[in-house]
Order: C-alpha cells, then sequence, then structure tokens
C-alpha cells in the first residue's frame, strides 16, 4: 500500500475510534473563541516560566506538528492571525486526558484548545490547555512537513492546500482584500461613485480581445461575457452621472501566461469635464496610497523598494518618439501599412495581410519599448489608429490623446480623454471593419445611439486589477495574485468509495 494511503487508512481508524467514545469529529461549533494573536497579545511583558495565570483563553485553528516528550507534548496552532503553541500535560489536562487527546490528535487537524495563557521557560507565548476539542479530522497529511507545495502546478490547482500550508501566500491574499479595500475607499473620497454593469452583453466591446460566448434560454440568443467595462460606464456619464467607477469581471478568450489570465478584474473609471491629464494626476496621487497599504504585506526591504517606484512624478514618453529611437523607424506615422506588417512579423507578432497600420504599431512598442519600462511610466499621445475610442489630439497631428501606465515591462493602465462625437465614433469603428478577428473592437450600435443623446468631455482609464496588484505586491506572475487561476486539466482520479456503515 502506497504511503499517502497508509496514512489516510491510520488517519481514518483515528476517527472511527473517538467516534466509539461518543464524540464527533466534525462537531457544528466552536463558540467563545479568540483569535491566537490576541493570545499573543496578552502575554507580551510576561515573564518566561511564569505559572499560568489570568483567564481562562479557547482559540482554534490547524495543528501543525506534534512534539510529545514524555508527560508532555507541544503543539504549534495555526490560525488566519498567526501561531500559538498549545502546551499539553498531565498536570493541565490528567493523564487520561492526554494519553486520550494524543490518541486521535494528528498533524493537520482542526483543533478547538481551551486553557489559561502562558510563557515556557523558553519564552515561547503558549496555552496550558485543558482541553482539546476535534473540531474536523484531516484525511489527508500535510504536504512535505508543511513546508509548503513545491510543484506550481499542484499549487495553483490545490489553492487550499498551498494557503494552508504557506503563511506568505495566505498574507499575500489577504493583502490582496485590503488593498482592494484601500483602492475603493481612495476613489470614493476623489468623489467617484462605485456601480455594476452586466456580465453578459450582446456586443462585447471596449476592447481588442476574442470574448466567450454562451446562450441565453429565455432570450433564445447567444450573448458575449464582456471584455471590459468601457461603454456601458460611458453610458452613464450620458445619463447625468459626472464620476463613476466599476471594479469587477471581465473575460477574454486569450493567453494563459505571467501577465494575463482569461478572466481578471478590471478597475475602469470616468470623470466627466476633466481631460487625460487630470487622469495622470490622480494616477499619481492613488498609486502611492495603495503602495503604503501594501507595506504591511511585505519585507521592510520590499516595501521600501515599492514605495519608492510608486513616489511621483511618474517619467513620461513619447509613443512615436520612443518607438522610432528604439526600432529605428523612421517616420513611423507615415510609413506604408505594408512596410509596417512586414517589420511587425519580422519580430514575431502574428498579424495578418488585413491587420492595420495601428495594430502593427501596438506590436512593435510592445516589442521594442515596453521591456525597457521597469518604473512606473506614462507612454503618451498614440498615433490614432492604435486607438478607435480616444478624441484627436488638440495639438499632435495623427495622434490622440491617450496615456498607458507601464511598469516591471508591462501595462497597468490605459486611459483615454473619450471620444464623444458620435459620427466620428461611428466613422473610427468602420475604419476597422476590414481587420479581423482581435484587431478590430467590436460595433455596438446602441452605444453610438446613447453618444447622440451627447455625453459630456470625459476622461476615463481601465487597469487590470491583477497586475496593479502583481506590482504592490512584488509577485512575479499574475498567477500568485489570483486564488484560482485556470490550470490544464489533469488525468481525472476517482475518489475511494466512501467506507461501508
Amino acid at each position: 500500500m502506497p504511503a499517502g494511503e497508509e496514512l489516510e487508512r491510520e488517519r481514518r481508524e483515528k476517527r472511527e475510534a473517538l467516534s466509539r467514545t461518543g464524540l464527533s469529529a466534525y462537531p457544528h461549533e466552536f463558540p467563545g473563541r479568540v483569535p491566537t494573536a490576541a493570545v499573543r497579545e496578552e502575554l507580551k511583558g510576561i515573564s518566561p516560566g511564569h505559572p499560568p495565570a489570568g483567564p481562562v483563553r479557547r482559540v482554534a485553528g490547524r495543528a501543525l506538528t506534534i512534539r510529545h516528550l514524555g508527560k508532555t507534548a507541544f503543539v504549534p496552532l495555526r490560525d488566519e492571525s498567526g501561531e500559538l503553541q498549545l502546551f499539553l500535560s498531565v498536570d493541565h489536562m490528567g493523564e487520561g486526558g492526554l494519553r486520550a487527546a494524543l490518541a486521535w490528535l494528528d498533524p493537520g487537524d482542526l483543533v478547538g484548545a481551551e486553557g489559561i495563557p502562558m510563557v515556557t521557560r523558553r519564552g515561547e507565548p503558549s496555552l496550558a490547555v485543558r482541553t482539546l476539542t476535534l473540531l474536523a479530522k484531516a484525511l489527508r497529511p500535510p504536504p512535505e512537513k508543511w513546508h509548503g507545495l513545491k510543484d506550481p502546478e499542484v499549487r495553483l490547482r490545490q489553492r487550499y492546500v498551498d494557503l494552508l500550508s504557506s503563511p506568505e501566500t495566505l498574507q499575500r491574499f489577504r493583502g490582496r482584500s485590503v488593498i482592494l479595500r484601500a483602492l475603493r475607499h481612495h476613489l470614493e473620497e476623489e468623489g467617484f461613485l462605485g456601480v455594476e454593469t452586466p456580465v453578459l452583453e450582446r456586443v462585447a466591446s471596449g476592447g481588442l480581445a476574442r470574448p466567450f460566448i454562451t446562450h441565453y434560454n429565455f432570450l433564445g440568443e447567444d450573448f458575449q461575457l464582456r471584455i471590459a467595462l468601457e461603454l456601458r460606464l460611458k453610458r452613464l456619464l450620458v445619463g447625468g452621472f459626472e464620476k463613476v467607477y466599476e471594479i469587477g469581471p471581465v473575460f477574454r478568450n486569450e493567453d494563459l501566461d505571467s501577465t494575463h489570465v482569461p478572466e481578471f478584474s478590471m478597475l475602469e473609471l470616468y470623470w466627466a469635464y476633466a481631460d487625460y491629464r487630470d487622469l495622470q494626476a490622480l494616477v499619481e496621487r492613488l498609486l502611492p496610497s495603495l503602495a503604503r497599504t501594501a507595506a504591511p504585506f511585505l519585507t521592510p526591504e520590499v516595501a521600501e523598494r515599492v514605495q519608492r517606484s510608486f513616489t511621483p512624478p511618474f517619467a513620461r514618453m513619447d509613443f512615436v518618439e520612443a518607438l522610432e529611437q528604439h526600432s529605428g523607424l523612421s517616420g513611423a506615422l507615415d510609413l506604408p501599412v505594408e512596410t509596417l506588417r512586414e517589420r511587425a512579423r519580422a519580430v514575431g507578432a502574428a498579424v495578418t495581410s488585413s491587420s492595420p497600420a495601428g495594430y502593427c504599431l501596438d506590436k512593435l512598442f510592445a516589442h521594442y519599448v515596453e521591456p525597457t519600462l521597469t518604473e512606473p511610466t506614462f507612454v503618451e499621445d498614440h498615433p490614432r489608429s492604435t486607438t478607435p475610442l480616444a478624441k484627436r489630439h488638440r495639438s499632435l497631428p495623427g495622434r490622440v490623446e491617450r496615456f498607458e501606465l507601464f511598469y516591471r515591462g508591462y501595462e497597468l493602465g490605459n486611459a483615454y480623454t473619450e471620444l464623444n462625437d458620435p459620427d466620428e465614433q461611428l466613422a473610427r469603428f468602420q475604419e476597422q471593419r476590414a481587420a479581423q478577428g482581435e484587431e478590430a473592437y467590436a460595433l455596438d450600435e446602441d452605444f453610438i445611439e446613447a453618444l447622440r443623446y451627447g455625453m459630456p468631455p470625459t476622461t476615463g482609464i481601465g487597469m487590470g486589477v491583477e497586475r496593479l496588484l502583481m506590482s504592490l505586491l512584488d509577485a512575479p506572475s499574475i498567477k500568485d495574485v489570483v486564488l484560482f487561476p485556470p490550470t490544464r486539466r489533469t488525468e481525472p482520479s476517482s475518489l475511494p468509495p466512501p467506507p461501508p456503515g
């Protein structure tokens, strides 16, 4: 019998033996518990070896290891707030109580303990346990003696095991929640109103991406999962809202790599009567604030580096000038589209015979310039052909008022002074009709109809939340900030049937 199966058999036998005593291995509750961190706080200033004294406390969490030394045992207990040592002894539990507890206890079990806080002679904050209760029997042993999962695919596929065995992973995802709360708070302090818009769309537009498609049974139509939040939010500005934002899931049936996942969260905000320069200033207020929020979830050295990186002002870079400087192209805006296609193919970009000039320029910029943008940088004033939803630049012919924010070689955000002329917007969409697939924005006719009622001068930005979290939490891959990222299917394994009885 394989070692894993033998361990599980032994744990099942312990569970059944406990059940025969009339106790449940899975009780309904354990009331009155306090976080282990609260007990550790109580013990600050208590002398090592001082006899247990004070109020009884109840804690609960996962038993990490068991060190049995004759009439005593030491069991580190972990809950979400940290760790606390359980001190089990004949003096506090009686010989029968200690023996009974150790008969069913295994590393990985969820347990509840009641006892008196103390500090051992070695200075370890502990709980002198009077009673120990099994709350959930772990039939699987902990991974690699609590040193965490080593196989990266298993870490992603079984994130629950990664979390229970890696305090660093748990801390990162606690950081994710705290940062998102701070993000919402900052935007609301700036006067933005949070809203929710539909996930299912008749036409998924507002970005260059292939949508997922599903069928709406009641309506008898195929719908698409949204690829962006933009066009719904702009409709709200037509309706009279002036500062709105949404943080929500979007779905792009595309790549899965270190900076892309098909399902991710997007922040989009739209601000009436402002332009892209106003939005740059807002971003330079927002990101330093979030970097400070992220600091407690990082080592001091990393926290200092992240905060230093996001100290404004951020660098500025002209899109065309940077592309020409790094690629050797001259007069990039005036080059024939076929020349741009050939150059894009030469650097490995997948372009077709109908790929428009803007698509090729974006691919060339991604190859030559983006990898050099390691510190926060606003790339500004893109060619008009790259961006159908942005307003023409007021002083640079052939350009639009747009910026992208880059950091560590990838894009964090994309912002425009928004196009609000309905006729020009329709013409821009129609210009792309010859392009195929990912190279064209889908035409949302109802959005054009909304613009005909009048949308005020507006600026807006879209930011991938996971990429922002990667930057703030210093994560190497986007999968490290997604709780349950998609993974490749493994060979199905049948669960063993339940034991008889």
